[in-house]
């Protein structure tokens, strides 16, 4: 009888997908630009920056004008003029005043500077709030990945140790073997179908999780993974490129950026603020019937308050951000070192790994091969069978670390907020 070789059938079943139901089956790219959309963790966020953005209109709002009625009626009726009863004109007196306060130019200026600064600056934190997210999503499919590949090499394992046990069935009908032959590989078969209930429960698991981040209504949506998909993208290799690229594209430096200028807006509003706000009108007194018109204006002089604390703590505000941009260029540099010297050791380990996998295959087609036709016995067989499933789920192991790897160097590098564009 004759067998496909190992490497092909798995090679073949790597890219069947795994769910046959309808259902939409995500990319990398695909499924962070799905969380862009739809994650509800991240579409709750993106209010803040529709919140902060109401500053901008209240910065502009001018105040209201108040209006001031005091009404004194005289009561003794001895007093009151004669012949006139309490409630004519000539025993009472009415004041209305109507004042407004009025914001000085560089005042108004400094607000509105102020909120639209800030607008922008909750904006690069969505950003780096995207960021974060993107990463978290990319992990969890790769995590789906890698419990399909664990899935499906344990499938293949028991598909070609099922063919071997139908032979060892006919063997032993024609008394070739003995039933222990037989026995051991049914047993080890059976053991492959536990695995294989333990796989998929945990893909589903991880497939559940996915579902959650990218925002995919459970009871109408089924979704699977692409592993057709190219994984790889392009990104510079050299190490001061990637630093280079950080220091340009990076979420979180140019939101300690923006945070700087925040400040620096924000001590020139503090500044402004030592200035009290003139309020001016006008008013209107009749008293004891004769009206009198006059003018309001009141100034509250800046001797003892002169917004000295506020301004002080607006210059502290700016080296606390002066610092913090300081913290991130810190972190970005160790974060990217760490994850190119990963990033090179793991894509190393998968080209070293190349071979051993190759000599896997070789050994259990050899010893298959040998088994079948009286050369070996079947515990060398059981044994390669289990060497070479360890083998595949090691290299699986390695490749996941390697992919894991290159999303930390994406991470770090600020570019996997280009893969869900």
């Amino acid at each position: 009888m004759n067998f496909f070789p190992i490497s092909l059938i798995y090679l073949f079943l790597s890219y069947l997908p795994l769910c046959v139901s309808a259902q939409n089956s995500f990319s990398l790219p695909q499924a962070l630009q799905k969380a862009k959309e739809n994650n509800p963790v991240l579409k709750t966020q993106l209010y803040n920056i529709q919140i902060v953005q109401t500053d901008i209109v209240s910065a502009k709002l001018r105040p209201n004008p108040v209006l001031n009625n005091q009404s004194l009626q005289l009561l003794q009726a001895n007093k009151f003029a004669e012949n006139t009863s309490w409630y004519r004109n000539d025993n009472r007196q009415v004041w209305w005043q109507l004042t407004r306060k009025f914001h000085l130019p560089a005042q108004r200026r400094s607000k509105i500077l102020f909120a639209e600064q800030n607008a922008q600056l909750e904006q690069k934190n969505y950003l780096e709030n995207e960021r974060n997210l993107l990463v978290e999503v990319a992990k969890k499919w790769l995590t789906v990945w890698f419990a399909q590949k664990n899935l499906e090499i344990v499938k293949i394992a028991k598909n070609n140790l099922d063919s071997l046990i139908r032979i060892n069935q006919l063997r032993f009908e024609k008394q070739v073997i003995m039933q222990t032959e037989l026995m051991r590989t049914q047993l080890l078969g059976k053991q492959y179908e536990i695995e294989i209930k333990t796989e998929e429960q945990n893909y589903r698991n991880e497939l559940q999780d996915l579902r959650l981040a990218l925002g995919v209504q459970t009871e109408l949506e089924n979704i699977a993974i692409d592993t057709n998909s190219v994984f790889i993208f392009t990104v510079p290799t050299q190490l001061d490129s990637l630093l280079e690229r950080a220091l340009t594209s990076r979420s979180d430096l140019l939101f300690a950026q923006k945070n700087i200028e925040v400040s620096e807006v924000n001590i020139q509003l503090q500044k402004a603020l030592r200035i009290p706000l003139p309020e001016a009108g006008i008013i209107w007194n009749p008293q004891n019937g004769v009206p009198y018109l006059g003018i309001f204006a009141t100034f509250e002089l800046p001797i003892f308050s002169r917004n000295q604390g506020e301004i002080k703590k607006s210059f502290f505000l700016k080296q606390q951000s002066e610092q913090q941009l300081k913290a991130v260029e810190q972190k970005i540099s160790t974060e990217i070192g760490i994850a190119h010297r990963a990033y090179q050791t793991q894509a190393e380990n998968v080209r070293s790994y190349q071979e051993i996998l190759q000599q896997s295959e070789q050994i259990l087609k050899n010893v298959r091969y040998a088994y079948l036709r009286g050369g070996t016995t079947i515990i060398d067989f059981l044994e390669a069978q289990r060497n070479w499933l360890h083998t595949q789920q090691q290299y699986t192991q390695i490749l996941f670390q390697y992919r894991q790897a290159y999303i930390e160097l994406l991470y770090a590098t600020g570019l996997i907020s280009e893969l869900g564009n």
